[in-house]
């Protein structure tokens, strides 16, 4: 007997993309049965494990009225793969967005990103938030949910519907995910035991981590009770390394370069405080600029800035090395009390939990001057000796004098905590009427205990280069300083004309998000004939957002000396072999702040924070959502002579919101600690109510060929950080942002057809069209607006000289029009069972989605009316996404690989000054897994994940391209053994 175990690890990749392709179309085991009868020769075929998953999911997919993609566990506790996004990503029309270490976070469906998609966990709506480093931005702090939250051995199946039906709560634009955990009765036999240990080893982080779950599920005889508890726990030590380059700007945007001796104009201008002269371009700081590479970059302007010297050369902002090292720690568990007295009751009481912990270490070895002004003594006081750039002004080499160089370092930690109970119930009361309904809560919690920043720095060092000439997406860097010597850099005090000489942040930190979700809801069901039934329910939800987060001290914000005795070669440690990992010109080590010895000898542990009092944050969101809807399900077989069946509703829902907020008002000057009042509190209601109709209608024209036509109104509510009524300006400058709680959802319609073909047991071919008509849209719009029509307080212009009635560029969202989109999906699942012997084992999985959207984005406006636009995809779609698994099963072994293509997309619009967007390039992941069966009950499982070695790239510009970001994180190997009783 083949464990189904053994295909864990072969199903953890095929099964990935099988289950997803699978599950892509699946559907009821009806289309088994019917497929069996019409080709009884399938009969003598074993179908277990990996494949035994495939068919489960497409006998789901058939049955379903609506658009409907599984993925079903191979064994009790054994998903196909070791993360719910990695699943996820072999459904056709889902993306995977990837986060720090390369592991799955959240998915984008049909081109809508993670923000469009509701998950709900054991049929209620959950959260989970994780942070994030500074290659893909700040941690989570809206309704995407990040998967990597959960350990996968807890679920064992998951659902992506794609078209709604009016019985499934609203709010999702791109896709609702059900997650399920098993149940005591969804076990086939009494008493299930089954214990997985896995080894897992990267070829980065050079070690070997543990991972393990239990699971063990009773049934008690005739009592009709049930229980079933699991768990599982996973250590793993993370290592990323690559370059980035945080932002491409043009080289007049911190006001040029210094200028060759006796250039006219002379750049910087003379001051005597910094040492600005005719011939230094400061302090002890000679003017080395070569007057042809000089007039390079003066001579390259943008068509939209012709006046402008230097606007088109573009230059990474601060050009570095990186090394991330995370020890991650996740532990999960489930536990489900089911209790069935008769075939008409069915009771559960599930209760869930998952902590997740990471504590990330990153170090940097940059240039920071093209970064900076001549206030700090940046770029202007900055000389060029070689210069070269292309046809669209990227740099492709130079060479610079009196370029400050850091080394940074970054210690973060972070819990993400998930706790949830519900309850589910369901009674026939007689033949055509049955009830069912559930009451839940569930918290999630992420605590944002550390994020911490050191560095030191070595000032004015020359002959640091930047080279792009071997034709490489990233460039060597040259520091022209040993930056494995800690007497190359310092740390102390700055100095009075601007110059930063190392220093320490707390980058915004402590800070916490906790979710509050209580759900319940109840349904009734009236069978009128077998060929027509009527469902109607109402449900309400409560959903509770807090964010708040810590501020030190300010008197505990001073950059001190080091104490006598105390050198920097006794605070820090080295950061070594990226050279080996990265190469591309990387240093062998270079010497960086030790965290913890820092900590030591400044005394962290009494830096002092305090709240909202001293310019800390508190925002909250409350959301209280009342719906009803009514459904009518039908089958017309019997009256057309053909299968024809479907529902057609009508849900009716209620928004009411309450926002609230403290703005930030800066502390009178030389105040060093709280004050009574340093902040306005401000607070909003909206509430805004949508009727949504919705239709999914199945046709069999001929025998196991289905045609689903699907139409809905549908809305996805905005995120949660921009209703708070919170804002942050500078007087001085005159910018800033302002959130809006009286944001209205994104609305669209929607119509997906789908033509599928059940043309042998287990096998599909699929072919399926949708477009969303998106009506609204929600952007941030850059506006120049008088101070007091924003609805702040005059307090935050307190010494600034600035009148209340001075205009301020603000960066507010807003609703704006939408614009359509439209794609295919393509799948097959095919098993080669129409082969005889050895070849009837194979079988191949593939899934291919075209996606085309256009919006126009608005990216300034003058009085509500926009002046500057642009029309570009939707930030987050891929056009081209695809997906394909071979496979090989029989009873002792079972091998799989899979591979995963993402196209290109956008992260943001616009970028920088001159560059239109942020992109990420295009991606392919290939992963394979092979288990084999010793015994009925023992199974060994073998995995290797990033066979290609792929790393991911960021950019900036569409034309351009000039990388922002782009890492290695290796390969990864697991090796375990998986025991079932």
């Amino acid at each position: 007997m083949l464990t189904n175990t053994t295909r864990s690890a072969f199903a953890r990749r095929s099964s990935g993309l099988a289950l997803a392709s699978a599950m892509l179309m699946a559907a009821p085991a009806l289309a088994q049965d019917q497929a069996a009868e019409a080709q009884p020769e399938a009969a003598d075929i074993v179908v277990t494990g990996f494949r035994a998953s495939l068919n489960s999911a497409l006998g789901m997919k058939r049955k379903e009225a609506a658009a409907i993609d599984s993925i079903v566990a191979e064994d009790i506790g054994k998903f196909p793969d070791s993360n719910l996004a990695e699943s996820m990503q072999r459904v056709p029309g889902v993306a995977l967005a990837r986060g720090d270490g390369g592991e799955g976070r959240n998915i984008s469906v049909r081109g809508l990103g993670a923000g469009f998609t509701r998950v709900r966990i054991n049929g209620m709506e959950g959260s989970a938030q994780t942070g994030s480093s500074d290659i893909y931005g700040a941690g989570n702090n809206g309704r995407s949910f990040d998967f990597n939250v959960f350990p996968t051995e807890i679920f064992s199946a998951l659902s992506v519907r794609k078209t709604p039906s009016a019985d499934i709560e609203e709010g999702s634009l791109g896709a609702t995910v059900d997650l399920s955990a098993p149940k005591p009765f969804d076990q086939k036999d009494d008493f299930v035991l089954s214990m997985t240990a896995r080894g897992i080893y990267n070829e980065l982080s050079k070690k070997v981590d543990p991972r393990a779950s239990l699971l063990i599920s009773k049934q008690f005889g005739d009592s009709g009770f049930g229980i079933l508890g699991s768990v599982a726990y996973q250590k793993r030590n993370i290592r990323e390394v690559g370059y980035s380059a945080v932002d491409l700007l043009s080289a007049n945007t911190n006001g040029g370069f210094c200028s060759p001796l006796g250039y006219t104009p002379q750049n910087p201008a003379d001051s005597a405080l910094k040492g600005v002269t005719a011939a230094d371009c400061s302090t002890g700081n000679p003017r080395t600029s070569n007057a042809a590479a000089y007039q390079t970059i003066q001579d390259l302007r943008r068509a939209d800035l012709p006046n402008t010297p230097g606007s088109g050369a573009f230059l990474p902002r601060i050009p570095r090395y990186l090394n991330s090292e995370q020890k991650q720690e996740r532990i999960g568990g489930s536990l489900t009390l089911q209790f069935q007295p008769d075939d008409q009751t069915d009771i559960s009481v599930d209760f869930l939990y998952s902590r997740f912990e990471v504590t990330r270490r990153d170090n940097y070895i940059a240039a920071i001057s093209f970064a900076r002004s001549a206030s700090n003594n940046g770029q202007p006081m900055t000389s060029v000796r070689e210069i070269d750039f292309d046809e669209n002004g990227s740099l492709v080499h130079g060479v610079f004098d009196g370029v400050d160089v850091r080394s940074e370092g970054l210690v973060d930690n972070f819990v993400s905590t998930f706790k949830q109970a519900n309850v589910n119930f369901r009674r026939d009361l007689n033949d055509s009427l049955t009830i069912d309904g559930l009451v839940g809560f569930n918290r999630s919690i992420w605590d944002g205990k550390k994020r911490l920043q050191t560095f030191i720095d070595a000032i004015d060092t020359d002959g640091f280069s930047i080279d792009f000439r071997d034709g490489g997406t990233t460039p060597k860097l040259g520091f022209g300083v040993d930056v494995a010597n800690p007497g190359s850099f310092t740390y102390a005090p700055g100095l009075a004309d601007g110059t930063v000489l190392g220093g320490f942040s707390y980058q915004g930190k402590p800070s916490r998000n906790k979710t509050d979700n209580l759900t319940a809801e109840t349904n009734l069901k009236w069978t009128v004939s077998d060929a027509f039934s009527i469902r109607a329910g109402a449900q309400y939800r409560r959903s509770d957002f807090l964010s708040t987060s810590l501020r030190p001290y300010s008197a505990d914000t001073v950059v001190r000396a080091l104490p006598a005795g105390t050198t920097l070669a006794s605070i820090t440690r080295d950061i070594t072999g990226v050279d080996k990992l990265w190469g591309q010109g990387a240093p062998a080590s270079w010497v960086s702040i030790d965290a913890d010895k820092w900590a030591d000898t400044f005394g962290f542990d009494d830096v002092r924070f305090c709240g909202v009092e001293c310019g800390g944050s508190r925002s909250r969101v409350r959301e209280e959502v009342t719906s009803g809807y009514l459904m009518a399900n039908f089958d017309l077989e019997q009256a057309t002579g053909f299968s024809v069946r479907g529902d057609v509703g009508v849900r009716y829902v209620r928004t009411d919101m309450l926002s609230s907020g403290y703005i930030a008002v800066a502390p009178p000057a030389g105040q060093t600690s709280p004050t009574n009042l340093v902040g306005k509190f401000g607070a909003a209601q909206n509430n805004y109510d949508d009727w949504l109709p919705s239709a999914n209608i199945v046709i069999e024209p001929v025998s196991n060929v289905l045609v689903r036509l699907s139409g809905a109104k549908v809305l996805a509510r905005p995120e949660l950080g921009l209703l708070t009524p919170t804002s942050g300006v500078n007087p001085v400058t005159r910018v800033g942002n302002v959130n809006n709680p009286f944001l209205d959802p994104i609305r669209a319609n929607t119509f997906d057809v789908a033509v599928e073909w059940y043309f042998r047991p287990g096998s599909l071919l699929s072919a399926a069209f949708f477009y969303k008509d998106i009506k609204s849209f929600i952007q941030n719009v850059n506006s120049q607006v008088p101070f007091n029509e924003l609805g702040l307080p005059n307090a935050l212009l307190e010494n600034s000289n600035t009148a209340p009635t001075e205009l301020f560029t603000v960066s507010q969202p807003f609703n704006t029009p939408g614009g359509p989109l439209k794609g295919i999906e393509l799948n097959a699942q095919i098993p080669f069972t129409f082969f005889d012997g050895f070849l009837s084992n194979f079988g191949v999985l593939a899934n291919y989605t075209l996606v085309t959207s256009k919006i126009d984005y608005i990216l300034a406006s003058v009085g509500g009316v926009p002046t500057v636009t642009t029309t570009a995809d939707l930030v987050g779609l891929s056009k081209k996404t695809a997906s394909a698994t071979l496979y090989y099963e029989d009873e002792l072994f079972s091998i799989r690989t899979t591979g995963n293509f993402r196209d290109k997309f956008i992260r943001g619009i616009p970028a920088s000054p001159g560059s239109d967007l942020v992109g990420n390039a295009k991606t392919f992941y290939m992963d394979a897994s092979a288990s084999l069966n010793v015994t009925d009950r023992l199974k060994i499982i073998v995995e290797a994940q990033n066979l290609t070695d792929e790393q991911n790239r960021l950019y900036t510009d569409s034309v351009r391209q000039d990388t922002l970001f782009e890492t290695r994180i290796g390969r990864t190997f697991t090796f375990g053994v998986t025991y079932r009783m």
